[in-house]
């Protein structure tokens, strides 16, 4: 019997004698060891950079900018309106005619000066009969005065006499003011403004003749609000800008100890300092009360976080790495960020990152130089 051998079962037979030779002559490494026990480099070099990786992974890393405090001015914020310190109505004692107006609308006027003039009508008249009254009433008196010392009148005469005499001249003094009345003098000094009577006008008693600003001092009015009240004393400084661009200085001179009921705001009174030129009455105008300056630490919003039980702060990197929350108050809001205190100068606070780590927590800090720039500005 003939066999063929073909050229497929030539090359399955060297494939076969050549698996045979890897499986039975190299060299089995299990784990990274051969059959030797020699431990390979390769699986050396591999184990230590596994280790470091795996130690670099547990240090999360977060952005930290190291801050400092500085000496903040701070101010409470107040809107209102300039008021005269008296606006007085300058009134009529007695009743008449208006005779004689001596001011007019925005002349300055002096305590005691002489404003208006009422018609005197029959008050001259009046007068005379009192003065008249008063020397017939003494004349008698005088003569029975003679009389009584001879004993020809007795004692109740003279007491009557007495009476009508005293009597005589209270009606003269009263016949005197009531013509003095009629000339109406200022009570107090300032601007002449509406409402004012005009000449013909009949004035009843109590009538207003003129009107006066008292604007030395001027004072501003405005309310402060529940949050600040507490900030701002009598005697503190303030500035006061006026609806038309000037800025004149003042002094805290009355605060409300109670608020008003609508608003739940603080009246507030600023004496303003004498000013050369005549402040108005009535004008739009905002303070700022200056307050003690404190330290301060300005943040960005961004770097606040709130903690589980709600309050509001920072979280800090400390010495040792770890990360630690810091409660924050803040004072006040700008466009550049918040002013806070609460935090202690040099600290370090996470700018990035504060969110996925925790209170206790070793991180890996890197410096922030943008947000530092940023802040600095």
């Amino acid at each position: 019997m003939t066999f063929t051998i073909k050229g497929s079962h030539i090359l399955a037979l060297l494939i076969t004698v050549v698996i045979g030779y890897w499986m039975f002559g190299a060299e089995i490494r299990i784990g990274g060891q051969n059959d030797s026990g020699e431990v390979t480099q390769i699986s050396e070099n591999a184990q230590t950079t596994s280790g470091d990786e795996t130690k670099a992974k547990k240090l999360f890393r977060v952005s930290v900018v190291q801050i400092n405090s500085v000496v903040r001015e701070q101010t409470v914020s107040v809107r209102g309106r300039t008021k005269a310190e008296a606006v007085i109505p300058v009134r009529a004692e007695t009743g008449g005619v208006l005779e004689k107006r001596l001011v007019k609308r925005g002349d300055t006027v002096n305590v005691g000066e002489l404003v208006c003039v009422i018609d005197q009508g029959a008050r001259n008249a009046s007068l005379e009969s009192a003065r008249a009254r008063v020397e017939q009433a003494k004349g008698e008196y005088e003569a029975n005065k003679k009389l009584k010392d001879q004993g020809f009148v007795t004692d109740t005469t003279m007491r009557r006499m007495l009476f009508d005499l005293n009597a005589a001249k209270a009606q003269l003094k009263q016949a005197e003011i009531e013509l003095s009345w009629t000339e109406v003098h200022a009570k107090a000094s300032g601007v002449v403004q509406d409402p004012i009577a005009e000449v013909g006008d009949v004035l009843p008693i109590g009538g207003t003749c003129v009107t006066l600003v008292d604007s030395d001092p001027m004072f501003f009015t405005g309310q402060v609000s529940e949050r600040s009240v507490n900030d701002v004393k009598v005697g503190m400084k303030a500035d006061v800008k006026l609806i038309t661009g000037e800025l004149v200085s003042g002094t805290v001179n009355y605060l409300a100890p109670s608020s008003d009921p609508q608003t739940r705001t603080f009246l507030t009174e600023i004496k303003l300092d004498p000013q050369e030129k005549l402040i108005r009455d009535g004008l739009t105008a905002s303070a700022e009360i200056k307050l003690p300056p404190e330290d301060a630490i300005k943040i960005s919003p961004s770097w606040l976080t709130l903690e589980d039980t709600g309050q509001v702060g920072v979280k800090i990197v400390d010495d040792e790495n770890r990360v630690e929350f810091l409660p924050v108050q803040i004072l006040s809001q700008t466009n550049q960020g918040f002013w806070v205190s609460g935090i202690e100068e040099g600290a370090k606070i996470i700018t990035l990152g504060q969110e996925y780590v925790i209170s206790g927590e070793v991180v890996e800090p890197v410096p922030d130089e943008i947000q530092k720039a940023e802040l600095s500005q």
